[in-house]
């Protein structure tokens, strides 16, 4: 599926982007666990409800990822930390937001898959 964790990482947003967890879950090791700002999702359905209410939530929202930093890498295993910024509608009015991310990948059988993520506020 992908060649490197930054590939991994690009392929993932733009499933995320696509707002069909179809897309999403193959990028998703089983054992993934979110820490979002208001939730911790631990099971594959605890994950998809997540999405699937944030991307009615938020009407063609659009998720992105600035300033990625490679933590660490290695044949197995990779950490990232990243602004995120996303826009979209809510309620018909456009919105907007940003925060930190933390996405941790795993190499499993050749494919490297998203076992954490941890969104939270940037600091004021």
């Amino acid at each position: 599926m992908t060649d490197s964790p930054a590939e991994a990482l690009a392929g993932y947003i733009a499933a995320t982007n696509s707002h069909d967890f179809r897309e999403l879950a193959p990028r998703l090791g089983e054992r993934a666990v979110y820490y979002f700002g208001n939730a911790t999702c631990e099971t594959p359905e605890a994950i998809q409800h997540y999405f699937e209410q944030a991307w009615a939530t938020v009407v063609d929202e659009v998720y992105a990822a600035e300033d990625v930093q490679w933590l660490s890498v290695t044949d197995d295993a990779a950490t990232a930390v990243y602004r995120y910024a996303w826009s979209g509608l809510i309620d018909g009015t456009p919105a907007r937001g940003h925060g930190r991310a933390t996405n941790v990948f795993e190499r499993l059988d050749g494919r490297w898959l998203l076992v954490h993520e941890h969104l939270s506020p940037i600091p004021s």
